[in-house]
């Protein structure tokens, strides 16, 4: 098994690790980047970019992703189609294994980010990004005033559904139970803004051919079922942050990745960025900053301990 010597390693291609990469070999480290499939994470399944500062007019995920690629590379990073079984630490120096090679830097970057919790239902694969979203500022602006389902009973779905409201007055908001989990001042609030409710009610189906078109609810007390016309799908039943390599840090309450605002966790010259980080907004603008701030420390830190 080849062992390669880095200064920075990066595991995850997403917004925050190749944002990393590109500031931190433009800094003069070298660089590289593992990434288990295609690079880019979430952001390949956004349709058009419209909300990112300075991108205008709106471009597409996967054009933004190989941009941010090309510009890594161009500063000198490398990146790797390698799937990381296992990550250590001796010393000063962690060695990064995948099935074929090692990778060694005294410098770690984790930013492997979160993936959200799918229905698994028919036509929620099939319609994502052409009706169904799992993120209410970045596609809400595309149903103004239109028919919105909000599918979700926690903190994020109601607060989610009431960001909804100023965009369309047409909202209903879906829980299997009989009462939301979110706190109550959440779901006083989202009450008031008049947004229906449908509880005891799962989604069994998502229809439509180019774009959503309606929904199958079913009843879980009764298991009488209704199709009703729909314009957009939000799915918020929750995410589940990558942290599969190292359950040995410190997490808050939903397993996000406790971090200072350098990106330092608490094992020396260990950083996490992105998604997989705790934090309150998690957009692309935000796993950009978290990675350019994760690369000028993790340059300050190699130049003071080794």
């Amino acid at each position: 098994m080849e062992n390669k010597q880095f200064d920075y390693i990066i595991i995850g291609a997403g917004p925050a690790g190749l944002s990393s990469a590109q500031y931190a070999a433009r800094g003069g480290l070298k660089v590289a980047v593992l990434e288990a499939s295609s690079s880019g994470g979430q952001v390949m399944q956004i349709s058009e970019l419209e909300n990112y500062p300075g991108l205008y007019p709106a471009t597409d995920g996967t054009s933004f992703t190989e941009n941010m690629i090309n510009q890594a590379k161009a500063f000198g990073a490398e990146i790797y189609t390698e799937t990381v079984t296992s990550i250590d630490k001796r010393g000063n120096l962690f060695t990064v294994k995948t099935k074929n090679n090692s990778y060694s830097a005294p410098t770690l970057l984790i930013a492997t980010g979160a993936i959200h919790k799918t229905l698994d239902i028919p036509g929620e694969k099939e319609l994502s990004g052409l009706g169904v979203s799992y993120c209410a500022i970045c596609d809400g602006p595309f149903f103004p005033n239109k028919k919105i389902f909000v599918i979700g009973g926690g903190d994020s779905a109601c607060s989610e559904a009431i960001y909804l409201s100023g965009i369309s007055k047409d909202i209903t908001i879906i829980h299997r139970r009989d009462s939301f989990r979110a706190q109550k001042a959440v779901v006083d609030k989202m009450l008031s803004l008049g947004i229906k409710t449908k509880l005891n009610s799962i989604v069994t189906e998502i229809k439509g051919k180019q774009k959503v078109e309606s929904i199958v609810i079913k009843n879980t007390i009764t298991g009488t079922t209704e199709e009703i016309a729909a314009d957009a799908v939000f799915i918020f039943t929750g995410m589940s942050p990558q942290t599969d390599l190292v359950e040995m840090l410190e997490k808050d309450e939903a397993g996000y990745i406790k971090t200072n605002e350098n990106m330092e966790t608490a094992v020396p010259g260990l950083y996490a960025a992105g998604d997989i980080r705790s934090k309150s907004l998690r957009q692309i603008v935000t796993a950009v900053s978290d990675g350019a701030i994760a690369a000028h420390c993790a340059q300050k830190y190699i130049q003071e301990n080794c």
